[in-house]
């Protein structure tokens, strides 16, 4: 099988259903340390945290997350400060995840 980081994200135009938890448990288990949470919507993302010595780390982790969400086509929310960069990763068209969010968390987990 191939791995996650190596596969290309699909974009999604809202025709197909989000994963339920069966398959997000499945996908959960191919990426490292992401947490699955819900929004008061019930809709289900990716979230994860990372962790640095000072602010210019985090402001260098949060350049490279940008570049690879550019190059997949495929934009999480980032905030970050000093030591910190937190990543949310959701599909914004089906207000869900699909495989491309868990490709997407795999790629920036190789940074």
């Amino acid at each position: 099988m191939t791995e996650l980081a190596d596969k290309k994200c699909v974009p999604c135009e809202g025709n197909t259903p989000p994963f339920d938890t069966k398959e997000i448990h499945k996908y959960l288990k191919k990426v490292d340390g992401w947490d699955v949470k819900s929004d008061n919507e019930k809709s289900y993302f990716l979230i994860k945290e990372f962790k640095f010595k000072n602010f210019l780390e985090s402001q260098d982790f949060t350049n490279k997350v940008g570049i690879i969400a550019e190059n997949e086509g495929h934009h999480p929310d980032i905030s970050f400060g000093w030591g910190y960069c937190k990543v949310k990763i959701f599909t914004h068209a089906i207000k869900g995840l699909a495989e491309s969010d868990f490709i997407l968390a795999a790629k920036i987990d190789k940074i």
